[in-house]
């Protein structure tokens, strides 16, 4: 029987991060943090896990994020794979807010790094992070309170999150949609819509799908297993198909891109905001037309 031939990262970058991470500092890491307990708390019992979430593992990681070992790996190894800096890349996202938000949703949190930037932007809003991961969850936690940052963490499902429509001022998702099916990520934007108040603001920063396109290495290197159906996609189509309007993607450095639009607001509302003085005086209104 022939051996499986080794992937790029099992090949190339796996032995250069053995080289950057302190292992020493992740086992006391690990041991610092009571798993079982952690896990069991916020573990919902009404979560039911999509098949390819459970199925799927990412990054290489056996039981992908349904680990204890993808929430202790997943900090040390990202600050090196988004390029130039992971907080600048991250920071495009939060500074592209707009407003002054009191509740703001940060769907596929993961360990909360965006999470807690959001509340460092916005210390006077709510902010909540959303995942499908207990493990992941646990150390978002653990780094909120070590950095005394007051966030509420959720586990759940971003396609069907069971929370109030209509609720938050800004939903957001970094680095989410390359780990998902196009249609998973299609139903997660619908329920982001539905999340949304009027006129509320999504902002959605992920890998760029032009560059993907035309650098198919990437899509091998990191072992995602949707990457490729991501690539293919259109984040602004998705946008536009889920309702939403004024999108906008625009590239992130080189690797990546982040998506805005917005919540239309009914009709009524938007006639009050154009204002009394956006209305044509009835001696400029266009006469009748001849049919």
């Amino acid at each position: 029987m022939a051996t499986p031939s080794k992937t790029l990262f099992e090949q190339f970058l796996a032995p250069i991060f053995s080289h950057l991470i302190d292992r020493d500092a992740l086992v006391r890491l690990r041991d610092s943090i009571d798993w079982e307990a952690g896990v069991a708390e916020f573990t919902n019992p009404q979560v039911i896990y999509p098949n390819y979430y459970k199925t799927s593992n990412f990054h290489g990681v056996k039981n992908g994020y349904l680990s204890t070992d993808a929430a202790l790996t997943y900090d040390p190894i990202t600050q090196y794979v988004l390029p130039p800096g992971e907080t600048w890349v991250r920071e495009s996202l939060v500074k592209a807010i707009q407003g002054v938000p009191r509740r703001i949703l940060d769907l596929g949190c993961g360990t909360g790094t965006t999470t807690q930037m959001l509340k460092r932007r916005f210390p006077g809003a709510e902010v909540m992070g959303l995942d499908l991961s207990p493990q992941m969850l646990v150390m978002a936690d653990h780094k909120a309170r070590a950095a005394a940052v007051e966030v509420t963490f959720r586990h759940g499902n971003a396609m069907a999150t069971g929370l109030a429509a209509a609720a938050f001022d800004v939903v957001c998702a970094t680095l989410l949609f390359h780990e998902t099916p196009p249609a998973v990520a299609k139903t997660i934007l619908a329920e982001a819509f539905r999340l949304l108040t009027p006129g509320g603001q999504l902002l959605v920063l992920d890998g760029n799908q032009r560059t993907l396109r035309a650098t198919d290495w990437l899509n091998t290197v990191f072992e995602e297993p949707f990457i490729r159906d991501y690539s293919q996609g259109n984040v602004d189509a998705w946008l536009g198909y889920a309702g939403f309007e004024a999108v906008r993607t625009e590239d992130v450095f080189w690797l990546n891109q982040l998506s805005s639009a917005r919540k239309p607001l009914p009709l009524v509302e938007r006639g009050a905001a154009a204002g009394v003085e956006d209305r044509p005086a009835p001696d400029q209104l266009p006469l009748p037309q001849p049919a």
